[in-house]
């Protein structure tokens, strides 16, 4: 257990951070948002403009979300303050007081560390949920392996964030791990955290698949799209679009492997295509297909920032040698190491087991300061 004094010097230290964080936030200027936004969402004639309405009480919530939690920050450190007061004046220490405390500090670091990182983020469908979409690479059966083994990686750190996180989509690789797998992520700003994990991810390690246990060197693909609503205004005129359906594989009812309910779909200038099975009927996989592209489009669209979807030349990762973002070296040492930031660690097992935060924190720090150096470059 932490010793009080150390305890109090940890108070100290985050009490000044919070009031850094409010001051910095604009709280006042946040405030007369609120009562504006308040004001324009009474208007009678607000769903006159329903897209409008809808962006109007979108921005209300935020508003109001982001107030709620910069006076949690100061409510929480207040507390803590209280018990060290507290504690300060009785004869003995309570040691029940001191861990309900650095309890407190502890949450309330992380909620901070959170917060920080959404202020990072400021493109169109950064609040927005996410798709993940893994696919293997080079390397046969260990690739499709490694593939599996990313799969619960992502999983793993969407549950940390208590987020929803389901595999919606699975194609079982011949000898062991996966094809490709597709995993949707629920929750506020999981596109913004995830979209830096986009490219190619390496591993090399000895390969559990080799008799002699050579050295082996792996590649799987990772592809991050905002969770769209399906109703997501996007025109893409129909004769863009080339439809195939084919038989669902895996488990799923009676249907499955019976009837042709697997959707697969082109953007033909493009040549963006994506694949949905996870539904009953040839129609819910079309629709939930047809979001997907939507959001993939549109993500290709702003980083090209392209004025209409017709001017984007299409985005596909290629899981290869030379196009990784990545590399996790199992042997002969153990080391990950982002190549964009350079971050880098040595506890391998803790980044399997979902522990991204780091690097993504160092991605979105490395993307922000590269806009604002090309921001004073163009100024």
């Amino acid at each position: 257990m932490q010793d009080f004094y150390t305890l109090r010097k940890d108070v100290e230290t985050i009490s000044e951070r919070v009031e850094e964080i409010r001051g910095g936030a604009g709280l006042k200027l946040l405030e007369k948002n609120l009562a504006e936004l308040e004001e324009a969402s009474g208007d009678s004639s607000l769903w006159d403009d329903r897209v409008k309405a809808q962006q109007t009480l979108q921005a209300l919530t935020d508003v109001k979300e982001k107030i709620k939690l910069l006076n949690d920050f100061k409510a929480q450190v207040e507390d803590a303050e209280t018990i060290v007061n507290l504690t300060e004046e009785m004869d003995s220490i309570d040691t029940s007081l001191l861990e309900e405390a650095a309890g407190i500090i502890k949450e309330l670091r992380k909620a901070l560390d959170r917060f920080e990182l959404t202020q990072l983020l400021s493109g169109p469908y950064d609040k927005e949920g996410a798709v993940i979409s893994i696919t293997a690479g080079a390397g046969g059966t260990d690739a499709q392996d490694w593939a599996d083994m990313l799969l619960r990686m992502y999983v793993r750190w969407g549950e940390k964030q208590k987020f929803k996180t389901k595999v919606v989509e699975k194609s079982m690789g011949e000898e062991a791990g996966i094809k490709s797998a597709t995993i949707e992520v629920e929750g506020r700003y999981a596109y913004g955290y995830l979209s830096g994990e986009k490219g190619t991810h390496r591993i090399v390690r000895q390969s559990p698949f080799n008799a002699k246990g050579l050295r082996q060197t792996s590649f799987s693909g990772v592809e991050v799209m905002p969770l769209l609503p399906e109703e997501a205004v996007v025109d893409i005129p129909e004769e863009d679009l080339e439809y195939s359906f084919s038989r669902a594989g895996g488990k799923g009812g009676q249907n499955v492997n019976k009837v042709e309910s697997a959707v697969r779909i082109t953007h033909i200038p493009t040549g963006v295509t994506v694949r949905c099975t996870e539904q009953r009927s040839q129609l819910a996989n079309k629709i939930k297909g047809l979001s997907r592209l939507k959001a993939k489009l549109l993500v290709i669209a702003e980083e090209q920032r392209a004025s209409e979807i017709k001017q984007i030349k299409g985005d596909i990762v290629k899981a290869e040698w030379g196009q990784q973002i990545r590399n996790y070296v199992f042997h002969p040492y153990k080391l990950v190491k982002d190549v964009r930031t350079g971050y880098e660690t040595s506890d391998i097992a803790s980044v399997m087991d979902g522990e991204l935060d780091p690097f993504i924190k160092g991605y979105l720090k490395y993307k922000y300061s590269t806009s604002m150096s090309t921001v004073e470059e163009q100024s």
